[in-house]
Parts: C-alpha cells; structure tokens; sequence
C-alpha cells in the first residue's frame, strides 16, 4: 500500500496516526484486521437478536424458542429467523398463528398453557 492510499484510509485518525506514515500504516492495518473481524462478528450478533426476539414473542404465547421452532421444522414452515423476528415484532397475529401451527406439531408444545396468567393485574383495575 503505498503512501497516498494509507493516508486517505487514515483520515480521521486521532494524533499523528493521521499524518505521520509509520504511524498511519500501522492503525491502517490495525483498523482493517478489526473490519473484517467484525464483519463476521455482525452476522453472529445478529442472528442472536432475532432469536432473542422469535424467543420473547414465543414466550408470551407460552411456548418456547427450541419447541417453536421444532414445531416448524416438523411441519416443513421454512421461515428463517429474520422474518420470524420481524413477525413477531410487527404482525402479532400472524405470529401468534405460527405459534399454533407450531404448538399442533410438536406434543411438547401442548403441555403449556396458551398464555400466561396475570393475576396481579386484575388488583390494581
């Protein structure tokens, strides 16, 4: 990498490792290990917040993550974890629908109760 390129990847660099060559290759690479580091690091991060999501929008309907999503591999529903996030999140019925379909398929599913119960509520109104 020659001396232009370093300087234009270090711009906005704090010190001299925005000006000063050594300096700047050195961060440079630094910066690029850490980039493509990362890369594969978003994907890792991001699959588990959907789960996480799929897993809190199950849990009301009383089931859970690992018996929801066997329940859709037994009835060969091939939605991946992104879209069930984002259905759990924004489309409630539709999700709630899986979870149905889900629970139906899948005998361990059926021992839970469909949701939970809030007795404290019913106190306070």
């Amino acid at each position: 990498m020659n001396k232009k390129e370093v300087f234009k990847l270090a711009k906005g660099f704090r010190g001299r490792a925005k000006n000063c060559i050594r300096i700047a290759r050195e961060r440079v690479e630094k910066a690029l290990q850490y980039s493509y580091r990362d890369r594969r690091n978003k994907k890792r991060d991001m699959r588990s917040l959907w789960i996480e999501r799929i897993n809190a929008g199950t849990r009301v309907h009383g089931v859970n993550y690992g018996n929801f999503m066997h329940g859709l591999v037994k009835e060969n529903i091939q939605l991946n974890r992104k879209v069930l996030s984002e259905l759990s999140m924004h489309e409630p019925y539709s999700f709630k629908a899986l979870v149905d379909v889900s629970r139906t398929a899948f005998p361990g599913n059926k021992n839970l109760p469909s949701a939970p119960k809030k007795e404290g509520l019913s106190i306070l109104v």
